[in-house]
Formats: structure tokens, C-alpha cells, sequence
């Protein structure tokens, strides 16, 4: 159903005359005229008597009247949750424990009048075709992994660097240092079933173990953090690492450790990546949030691969 000619109807039905809502709307009275005839034609029904006084809505007219005025509600409520400025923020934080839900979440502190719609996209091809069709308005992602290269249209920016901690249950051998140092982390077993080859996160990994002669498994099913979590709390011969600004809880008589791991302090990179054609005015908000707020990467004493971005 053509809108402008119910559009039309509207403003014909309230006017009380035809001459009347051409001013209305700014169109010629032949305009209103041809376009009530279309949509008479289209319903196959009078909505008015043409009479001396004006434009007197017939029975079929009034009964159209208020769904009409609903199609016109519904347009604009359609057209409102996707105009940039009207819609929600969306921003892909592929983990809503992680670093970047963390980031989001400070955001959301300092802009409370900004509504966010967050998501969890998984790979970094899925985020990035989100961002470039408009599906997402933002990805944090560690880009850009071997072989892959950003599309031309796709901005991205470093945004934090999140130190590494080795997590530990009660029994580990390590369970009682301070600190330890990637050179002796070698020889022990460190367990992430959550890596998966071809993404970012397995690229980083598989250049820390070729650097440092480390042992990362990625055996068997990923049931999550929580299983996880139980499996170090009760194996002292496994490990794993976390980022130091992974928010979990797990029971206090798993007795787990967060270990800092130093010599060097191993980072992961974290990037905003966005479509440099996106009109949203939240994302230059967040944009400059970021900015503000951002520690200083590739800092003495930390060490990342060296295909990560600069910028």
C-alpha cells in the first residue's frame, strides 16, 4: 500500500476538504486528488463524497480512518528504530565476562543517556561483515590476524592492551608465586579448550607458544567458563591464562589463583573496529571515549605478536 496516499487520506480526512491538506502537505490539489483516487482504486471502495462544503468521509472512509492512522504510526516506529541517533548502539564484545564488555560497561557509565544494544558475534570474518551491512555499528576484535586484511571501508584503532595472568588451583605448583615469568611457564601444561583454530585469539597463542616453547592444549569440548574453572580448581598439573580484566566468580573453596605473568608481560590487544561511512552519533561518542581513556600500547616490557595493528 503506497503510504504517501495514505498519508494523503489522513490529512484529506482531518482537513475536511481537499484544498486544505494540499496546503498541508505542499503538494498541488490535483496531487492529493490523484492520490485518494489511487487508493480508492487500491481499497475498491469511495472514502469520500466530494461535497459544496469540503471532502465528508463515506462509511468505508471512516472505517479505514484509524488504520490508517496505525499505518502511519507503524511507519514512522519503522523507520525510527533504524535511523542512526533513534536506534540503540549496537556493539559486538565477543565475550560479555571479557575486556571489551568491561570497556563498554565504563562507557555506559560515563553515558547513561546513550542506549546500547551489545552482542557476541564469533569470528572476526562475522563481525566484520556485520559492521560493514550496518548489522553492528562497532567490533572489538584483535585485528589483524596472518592473512587477513581489513576491507578498505573498515577503520580500526588499538584501543587496550590486557595483560595476561595465569590461573591456577590450590594444588598447582605455581600456585604460590607472585609472579612467574613466561620462561617458566615452559613445561607445564596450560589448558584452553576455547581456542579455535583460525580465529585472532588462536593466531595470538600460536605465535606465544612458538616464542616461549610454551604447552597450550585445546583438547577437548569448551563447556565454558565455569567447567573450566572447576577442571584447574581440581587438576594441579593443569593451568590456564585469563585476562587480567576477565571478570569471573567461582566458589571460595576452589581456592583458585590469578597468577601475573612478567619477562615480558604478555598482551592482548584489543581494537575498535568500525565502517568509516557509519553516521550513528553515539560511535564518535564511544570513539572518543575510547580515546580518552585508552592506556598506551606496545608499552616497555610487554610483548604481543607482530602482526597486531599499530594504529
Amino acid at each position: 500500500m503506497d503510504l504517501e496516499a495514505v498519508r494523503t487520506f489522513v490529512a484529506v480526512a482531518e482537513a475536511g476538504q481537499f484544498q486544505r491538506a494540499a496546503a498541508d502537505l505542499s503538494v498541488t490539489q490535483q496531487a492529493v486528488s490523484k492520490r485518494v483516487a489511487a487508493l480508492e482504486r487500491n481499497l475498491g471502495v469511495r472514502l469520500f463524497i466530494r461535497a459544496p462544503r469540503g471532502a465528508e468521509l463515506t462509511i468505508d472512509g471512516q472505517a479505514f480512518l484509524p488504520h490508517a492512522r496505525e499505518l502511519l504510526r507503524a511507519a514512522e516506529r519503522a523507520v525510527g528504530s533504524v535511523r542512526p541517533g533513534r536506534r540503540p548502539l549496537r556493539v559486538d564484545v565477543i565475550a560479555l565476562r571479557g575486556a571489551a564488555s568491561g570497556l563498554m560497561r565504563a562507557f555506559h557509565r560515563a553515558h547513561p543517556e546513550i542506549d546500547l544494544d551489545v552482542v557476541t558475534l564469533f569470528e572476526i570474518e562475522t563481525a566484520v561483515a556485520a559492521v560493514r551491512s550496518g548489522t553492528v555499528d562497532a567490533s572489538f576484535r584483535a585485528v589483524v590476524a596472518p592473512g587477513q586484511r581489513l576491507p578498505e571501508d573498515i577503520e580500526s584503532v588499538r584501543v587496550l592492551d590486557e595483560p595476561l595472568q595465569l590461573l591456577t588451583g590450590p594444588a598447582h605448583a605455581l600456585a604460590g608465586a607472585r609472579s612467574v615469568t613466561l620462561g617458566r611457564l615452559a613445561g607445564h601444561r596450560i589448558w584452553m579448550p576455547g581456542i579455535v583454530p583460525g580465529t585472532e585469539w588462536a593466531a595470538y597463542y600460536d605465535d606465544l607458544v612458538a616464542e616461549y616453547g610454551l604447552t597450550i592444549e585445546a583438547t577437548g569440548p569448551n563447556f565454558g567458563s565455569d567447567a573450566l574453572l572447576d577442571t584447574i580448581a581440581d587438576t594441579p598439573a593443569l593451568a590456564t591464562f585469563m585476562g587480567e580484566h576477565t571478570r569471573l566468580v567461582w566458589p571460595a573453596g576452589h581456592g583458585l589463583r590469578r597468577i601475573p605473568v612478567t619477562g615480558p608481560v604478555p598482551v592482548y590487544p584489543h581494537s575498535l573496529l568500525w565502517h568509516r561511512d557509519n553516521p550513528h552519533p553515539a560511535l564518535t561518542t564511544l570513539r572518543s571515549h575510547l580515546a580518552a581513556t585508552a592506556a598506551g600500547h606496545d608499552a616497555a616490557g610487554t610483548w604481543a605478536p607482530d602482526w597486531v595493528t599499530p594504529r
